[in-house]
């Protein structure tokens, strides 16, 4: 009877070591909150936050604590009240939170390439009529004002690389006008299809065209007049690579004979990586500063790199400020219809 009553008390016996646990902080005076998205159980130990907390704490020279949150819009929340002094988010509720509770960012995850951004471009056929335009020397021709009537491949109805980057640009340089509502971001599907091709894509989750590398299958399979809204690491990614079995299969049929074929016209502008953000009400100057030197030291060497990787899956994090991180994206994606209400909504 002992034996089975024991049993079925949580961490008596049989306990699950990958089951989530956080440590308190000993000193509430001297303490630093992350907010962290978690999960119930961690495959692999390294993966669990603490591991990033513990090293925060040996060189900060305090205890560090995660606070777990359920998403973007309960870390908006804890970094809003002062319920967490950190808290990690994608681009779209990083700008925001920016633009609506003045939150900022002190440093940003680092892509595998080391850049803290992707740059949102467009993909096509390097003897489309567009691809050429781009390259004569008179530029007498505009390659984006030969889009129209083209089919577009999106990444998905809300990407950011894929869609908001690339629409803002062409809605705000005069070349593409919104149909419907401005302030209705159900009017963006309507621009898209007007604009371009009634035929054009804007994949919903799980379908043949979903994410980077549907929009780039769509034009593989398309050829000469389809687009692919996409970043500039997409091509090299997918069919770019040194050994052939390494490259989708779909990379080179039709119009697309070598990686050669594909051609990048000019960014549109930076798809920012998450954010590390904080509020100023409740974090001083030399508080800020003393995370950014420990996050650029962690960034420095093989061990604390280890760290960032697993937890965080980055390399490394780069010190930046929040107008360099998300000035540019936010006076792009500001432009597309119904983007503010938008993100209010998804992130309330």
């Amino acid at each position: 009877m002992i034996f089975f009553v024991s049993a079925s008390m949580p961490g008596c016996l049989f306990s699950d070591d990958t089951t989530v646990t956080f440590e308190k902080c000993d000193d509430e005076d001297n303490c630093l909150t992350i907010a962290f998205e978690t999960k119930e159980e961690y495959s692999n130990t390294e993966e669990n936050p603490q591991e990033l907390a513990d090293r925060l704490s040996e060189l900060l020279g305090m205890d560090v604590e995660i606070y777990p949150v359920s998403g973007p819009g309960a870390t908006i929340e804890a970094l809003r009240f002062g319920h967490a002094d950190l808290g990690f988010l994608d681009g779209g509720a990083a700008w925001l939170s920016w633009q609506n509770h003045d939150l900022q960012v002190l440093g940003a995850e680092q892509k595998q390439d080391g850049r803290p951004f992707y740059n949102a471009i467009a993909w096509v056929h390097k003897d489309s009529d567009m691809a050429l335009a781009d390259q004569d020397d008179d530029n007498s021709t505009d390659p984006f004002a030969l889009m129209e009537g083209k089919t577009s491949c999106h990444t998905s109805a809300l990407g950011s690389s894929g869609m908001l980057l690339p629409m803002g640009w062409m809605i705000d340089s005069g070349y593409v006008e919104v149909v419907g509502d401005p302030d209705d971001i159900s009017s963006l599907p309507d621009t898209v299809y007007n604009h371009f091709s009634e035929d054009s894509s804007i994949p919903d989750s799980g379908t043949k065209y979903h994410k980077y590398i549907g929009s780039l299958r769509c034009l593989a399979e398309g050829g000469m007049d389809y687009i692919s809204f996409a970043k500039d690491p997409t091509v090299p990614d997918y069919c770019g690579n040194e050994d052939p079995d390494d490259n989708q299969e779909w990379c080179f049929e039709g119009e697309f004979k070598d990686v050669n074929d594909y051609y990048a016209l000019p960014t549109f502008g930076k798809a920012p990586s998450h954010p590390i953000m904080y509020n100023p009400d409740y974090m001083t100057e030399e508080m800020v500063q003393m995370i950014q030197d420990a996050f650029a030291e962690m960034s420095s060497n093989s061990d604390d790199v280890e760290i960032l990787q697993d937890v965080m899956n980055t390399p490394g994090i780069t010190i930046i400020g929040t107008e360099d991180h998300l000035g540019h994206y936010g006076s792009l994606i500001e432009d597309v219809p119904g983007i503010n209400a938008y993100f209010n909504e998804k992130y309330d």
